[in-house]
């Protein structure tokens, strides 16, 4: 009976015009879909994966260009390259120095301010009045200030577009971002294609995420398969000793996994699950070196859910 009148529905409903019971159905879905994903913009991932995208690429060119301006200045000043072996703060002080023959006891302070070291400032002075370096003309000098000052505000830019990167990952990933870190879980998500993508991820397909070419490979070659990917950069695989990091990074993926999912899913967000779960990371650690047992999983995540239940 209900399949006959939704099929001849049309001719019972008068008034009503060819194209409005597909226009009512698909409303209808949409508003269906929108109170299920319950969108919020504040938890938009794409920001984060065009975020971390951008930050790689400003540290290629970042060091591209305080190369160039090293290898520029050099000419002029060839002994500051040995002084000063911070990219950012070498073209700091280029910026300030401009002429080196003009290097006086009267740019210690400000050098000591730059550098953080009055020693330092002081060689960079002495090392002034008797460089090697040739002579430039004021165009030239210019145009290497101002090459320097890019470099400068490229740094700079470099800073504020981690501390968004950091802000949005504790908006929507919360815990992941106190467990592994806001870069790493940054990348993962970006690996991932969304935090959707991530949460649906099996832990032993997140441990080898970043690392398709070496499995593929070992397949191929039916060779030993890779025991991690981007999670290497995790600082948990580095202080796991070589024979424990493999076991580290299939806990430490465990572990992101049930993170992500958290984060993914959960109406409200909070760090706790993270924080919990960092912390079985750490036993894990010193359970490898020491023998100290470990709690069990159960018990922390009773102890978690006790936590967001109180500050609830």
């Amino acid at each position: 009976l209900l399949r006959g009148v939704r099929l001849h529905f049309d001719k019972f409903i008068k008034d009503l015009k060819s194209g409005d019971l597909e226009k009512a159905q698909l409303g209808l879905a949409h508003s269906y879909s929108r109170a299920k994903v319950k969108f919020n913009v504040n938890r938009v991932d794409n920001m984060v994966i065009q975020a971390i995208f951008l930050l790689d690429t400003l540290d290629k060119d970042i060091n591209s260009f305080s190369m160039r301006v090293r290898e520029w200045y050099s000419w002029h000043f060839p002994e500051l390259v040995k002084i000063v072996n911070d990219n950012y703060l070498y073209a700091r002080v280029a910026k300030l120095i401009e002429d080196k023959s003009k290097l006086s006891e009267e740019h210690v302070p400000a050098l000591t301010e730059i550098l953080g070291d009055e020693d330092k400032a002081k060689e960079v002075v002495e090392a002034g009045k008797a460089s090697m370096g040739q002579d430039l003309t004021p165009v030239d000098l210019i145009n290497v200030q101002l090459f320097a000052q890019r470099v400068m505000d490229l740094a700079e830019y470099r800073k504020n577009l981690y501390d968004y990167l950091v802000t949005k990952m504790n908006d929507i990933a919360p815990n992941l971002a106190s467990l592994i870190g806001e870069v790493v879980g940054a990348r993962l998500i970006s690996h991932a294609g969304s935090l959707t993508n991530l949460a649906k991820c099996p832990s032993s397909t997140l441990q080898i995420l970043g690392a398709e070419k070496a499995l593929f490979r070992a397949l191929k070659t039916r060779g030993n398969t890779p025991k991690y990917g981007l999670i290497f950069h995790s600082s948990f695989i580095g202080r796991a000793s070589s024979k424990n990091k493999g076991r580290m990074a299939r806990y430490l993926a465990n572990k992101c996994s049930i993170a992500s999912r958290i984060d993914c899913f959960s109406e409200r967000g909070s760090t706790v699950f993270g924080e919990k779960l960092r912390e079985q990371v750490e036993e894990r650690l010193e359970f490898y070196d020491k023998g100290v047992a470990p709690r069990k999983n159960i018990d922390v995540m009773k102890s978690a859910i006790e936590s967001t239940q109180n500050k609830g």
